[in-house]
């Protein structure tokens, strides 16, 4: 077996990354926004949060959905961690680090994995690259919206 070149290992490691935190945040979302999972349902979650839980719902569904295809992945990355942050200071930021005390380290990690798609991008392996759209020789495709 000949080694991986240093490319296709970030391309294998920013999938994992990007199936990792997709899967988490459509499976928070679709509590969310659906009420499955034994989630309380977009109606029960608003009813305290206003107009802003609509946003986190769908943002954190959505984006969820685009960082696990790949499709507006940094759009999607961002728009994660500015809902992380306001989660922290919303929220867990009282109850100190500690996840155990519902503090703000599980959120400081999903942070840490959108910072990093965000600064590196999807990688090779996206939805977008299994679409038969032309693109000019050696250039990836779809740059604008990975």
């Amino acid at each position: 077996m000949e080694p991986r070149s240093d490319r296709a290992a970030v391309d294998l490691a920013l999938l994992i990354v990007r199936v990792v935190l997709g899967v988490i945040f459509l499976f928070h979302g679709s509590q969310l926004l659906f009420g499955l999972f034994g989630g309380p349902g977009v109606a029960k979650f608003v009813e305290g949060q206003g107009p802003k839980g609509y946003l986190v719902a769908i943002g954190q569904f959505f984006g969820g959905l685009g960082i696990l295809l790949g499709v507006l992945t940094r759009f999607s990355a961002a728009a994660l961690i500015v809902i992380m942050l306001g989660a922290i200071f919303l929220v867990h930021r009282h109850n100190g680090f500690s996840n155990q005390n519902e503090g703000y380290e599980f959120n400081l990690a999903l942070i840490g994995l959108a910072a990093a798609i965000l600064i590196a991008g999807p990688g090779r392996y996206t939805a977008l690259r299994a679409l038969p759209f032309p693109t000019p020789a050696g250039q990836p495709p779809h740059p604008a919206i990975e």
